[in-house]
């Protein structure tokens, strides 16, 4: 799967208690147009796993080629200090979305399914937008960048 590229997303929603939480994913996909629906996976030992699925809802930020280091810190950092100094807002969920992102996702989670070592989320966009730039692309274990 390390010769397969692909986009760079975080999923975050929000602890019981209202505290953000979110982590990089690599695996979003496009389900369904009518109704919207997208599909994310989401590593079952993750901090955020729980609280994400618990929550009912999420937002994908799509990251754009200048938040490699948003990446890495949603990957690596401590799930508590993730969102310290990177900017956020919300929509219609109340699920933070990250300033900067090329295009983003608010959902309502439809369904749950079983994939291994991963939970399959399957939300329902209720609200979505994108702005022009360059998408991070990673490949094989390293970030890209498209050329024209």
């Amino acid at each position: 799967m390390g010769n397969f590229a692909t986009g760079v997303t975080v999923v975050a929603s929000r602890t019981p208690e209202g505290v953000p939480c979110g982590l990089t994913i690599n695996s979003l996909a496009s389900v369904s147009l009518d109704p919207c629906l997208i599909l994310v996976a989401l590593d079952k030992v993750a901090s955020s796993h729980d609280h994400i699925i618990q929550s009912g809802v999420f937002a994908v930020s799509v990251l754009s080629q200048q938040q490699g280091d948003v990446a890495d810190r949603f990957a690596r950092g401590e799930r508590t200090s993730r969102f310290s100094g990177t900017p956020s807002r919300v929509e219609v969920t109340g699920s933070p979305i990250l300033d900067g992102a090329l295009a983003w996702f608010d959902c309502n989670i439809r369904e749950v399914h079983e994939g291994g070592d991963h939970s399959i989320l399957i939300g329902e966009v209720v609200a979505c937008d994108s702005v022009e730039g360059d998408p991070l692309v990673f490949f094989a274990s390293e970030y890209r960048k498209l050329e024209s």
